[in-house]
């Protein structure tokens, strides 16, 4: 029974967030949610605190890293890299998805997938008509980018927080395991939707002026360079990348004399209340009985095979419980084993492009193209997603087994 109450607990809080009814925020239901399960029993004061105190940093560097994202949009870093890509696409459909996947890439990697659903797809959308191309492979891709484009930097993704600070890596190791399948996944993507989308790149645009490109925001650049050294930096002195994300985030507010109304409102407290509670109802579901579950499904070596079966198994669990939960609960199944860690990573990031579900950041992306009147087709989503998630995750988790047999992790 208590699997039961904290099962439906964790369905409660999920279909909130998914609906989110009246545009309230995820947290309207998960923090009662988080408060009963603590009140009827579920879970002990003692775990609660843990594992608020465990998730703590990573909620603190993901409100610093959202702020970061808006600051560099209102210093033009987007709307920069929207009138450089049509400048270079010109009028060529297919040119325009090249450069749509590379800035969506760079962007998920470096300033997290947040920025490339909330502020990248305005930005596509607004390219694709400046150029008379067909709106739906760059928009797509912008969705599809934000998931599987996250798997490079600890940065790059909450997920990928949570798995390395299991992990035992450093930044820069991280990067380096992870390089080869970042890489393999895009490309992959890439040729799927060249091939999905082909009747809209041949599709010839429509004689639309490219206007110019403005000038370069070489100070909020600058900043975002250095932050990302940072990172890297900041690591192995012991410094959490949430520290180096506020400093960033402060030295982009400075000079635009952003006030702290602002500043609290993009750093989404109420979403970082969400993680939280999020964490606690998770937590109550993993101690009565799910923890077993998994512990029995993840395969005890880390070969080519176990490595795609724990991929599979963390894709198949995102699109069913969403990525974070799914990060959540694999997590402590397998963070003795560093391969294991990584594939799980590589099934919560590149899974969710099968469904809606998978990720907010999908649901977000969603209801930003409801919002411009591009509503996008859950069927023709649905399908894309059949064949470009199990594509990638192939690659992925091929590159994988050859990195960690080229780094010796």
């Amino acid at each position: 029974m208590p699997l039961l109450y904290a099962s439906a607990l964790l369905v409660g809080v999920l279909a909130f967030a998914v609906v989110r009814p009246r545009g309230l925020p995820e947290a309207t239901v998960a923090v009662p949610a988080a408060v009963v399960a603590v009140v009827a029993g579920l879970l002990p004061w003692r775990d609660v605190v843990a594992e608020v105190r465990a998730l703590g940093p990573t909620v603190g560097f993901l409100a610093a890293v959202l702020l970061l994202a808006h600051l560099a949009g209102e210093h033009g870093v987007f709307r920069y890299a929207g009138a450089l890509t049509a400048r270079i696409s010109g009028r060529s459909p297919s040119r325009l998805l090249t450069a749509v996947f590379v800035v969506a890439s760079l962007t998920t990697a470096v300033l997290s997938l947040d920025a490339t659903v909330v502020l990248l797809t305005p930005v596509v959308l607004a390219t694709a008509a400046r150029t008379g191309a067909r709106p739906r492979p760059a928009a797509y891709a912008s969705a599809h980018l934000a998931n599987s484009a996250s798997l490079l930097l600890p940065v790059s993704n909450l997920t990928n927080l949570l798995a390395f600070a299991a992990s035992g890596l450093t930044f820069l190791g991280f990067a380096g395991v992870m390089a080869l399948p970042w890489l393999a996944v895009i490309l992959t993507e890439y040729a799927v939707f060249r091939w999905y989308f082909r009747v809209d790149l041949s599709a010839p645009a429509k004689p639309v002026m490219a206007g110019d490109v403005p000038s370069a925001p070489r100070y909020a650049l600058v900043v975002l360079g250095l932050t990302l050294a940072g990172f890297v930096v900041a690591q192995p002195l012991g410094v959490h990348p949430g520290w180096v994300a506020a400093a960033g985030a402060l030295a982009l507010a400075v000079p635009r004399r952003v006030g702290p109304r602002v500043l609290l409102r993009e750093a989404n407290l109420p979403f970082c209340a969400f993680v939280l509670a999020l964490g606690v109802v998770v937590l109550a579901v993993r101690q009565h009985g799910l923890d077993r579950v998994v512990d029995a499904l993840v395969p005890a070596g880390a070969g080519g095979w176990q490595l795609l079966a724990v991929a599979g198994l963390a894709a198949l669990l995102a699109n069913v419980v969403n990525n974070l939960p799914a990060t959540l609960v694999l997590v402590p199944a397998v963070q003795a084993r560093p391969a294991l860690l990584l594939a799980v990573l590589l099934g919560v990031n590149v899974g969710p492009n099968l469904t809606y579900v998978g990720s907010l950041a999908t649901l977000l992306w969603r209801q930003i193209l409801h919002s411009r009147d591009a509503p996008p087709d859950g069927r023709d989503f649905l399908k894309l997603g059949l064949v470009s998630v199990p594509a990638a995750l192939v690659a992925g988790v091929l590159a994988l087994w050859l990195a960690l047999a080229l780094t010796g992790t």
